[in-house]
């Protein structure tokens, strides 16, 4: 309940006093709250204190009113039309495209039939019993319509099974096909690494070159730089032949 007052507290003490107090109004709301102001009560805080609202119960009557029509746990989802106090204006082995088509031309048949009497006499009874016959029929196709809705429901389901099916499958083609490339990359790049010997060999050849003396440029000295000085690690002459060949 929303209560709404129309002048502050505050200020009773700055009004006069010849000044009638202005009663304060209630305003009461005919819809439920939105969802968020009960939702937004759950935090981690008052759930652990238990200051949340306990869920509905389970319902122990066996009637109860919905929108003024009086419902029953054990009904069916579909009601029959006898249970209603409707009469069947169809077999009880039917087929549901035939009764729809058949109903339907029946109503504008006795539209039309309506649509005559009202322009040749209005006041007549007639004109009552065309109106009823429509709304019977309105009614009956109405529930030859809802006794579809649980074939409609699974035909959903179906089709949004076979989206998810479909959306994730592409996702998984992607993926795959990222994986692929991923792959050839990296075969790629095994390729180009030059083999063990042949590192060791172009190692040897230029310890060799640098510590005789015998490189082409002449600008190595021979003597002044010793054999340990040019001790690399394995892997360290793998990853410079790498980059050099980079």
């Amino acid at each position: 309940m929303l209560t709404a007052n129309a002048t502050p507290p505050h200020s009773m003490s700055t009004a006069s006093p010849n000044a009638t107090a202005v009663p304060s109004t209630s305003i009461q709301s005919s819809y439920p709250l939105p969802p968020s102001q009960y939702y937004s009560n759950y935090t981690d805080e008052n759930v652990l204190r238990n200051r949340v609202l306990e869920p509905p119960r389970p319902l122990s009557e066996v009637n109860y009113s919905m929108f003024g029509v009086t419902m029953t746990n054990d009904d069916t989802i579909i009601r029959p039309l006898e249970t209603q106090g409707i009469k069947r204006l169809y077999p009880r082995d039917y087929d549901h495209k035939r009764e729809l088509k058949k109903m339907n031309i029946s109503i504008l048949v006795n539209f039309l039939d309506l649509i005559d009497v009202l322009v040749k006499c209005p006041d007549t009874m007639k004109r009552e019993e065309k109106c009823a016959d429509i709304a019977m029929l309105f009614v009956q196709m109405h529930h030859l319509i809802n006794e579809l809705r649980p074939h409609q429901a699974r035909e959903t389901i179906r089709v949004t099974l076979q989206y998810q099916k479909k959306f994730r499958g592409d996702i998984i083609m992607r993926l795959n096909k990222q994986i692929d490339r991923v792959n050839e990359i990296i075969a790629t790049c095994m390729n180009n690494i030059p083999e063990m010997n042949e590192v060791r060999n172009g190692f040897e050849e230029l310890k060799h070159i640098l510590v005789n003396g015998d490189a082409s440029d002449g600008n190595l000295v021979n003597g002044d730089i010793s054999e340990s000085d040019f001790e690399m690690n394995e892997l360290d002459s793998i990853m410079c032949s790498i980059v050099d060949d980079i």
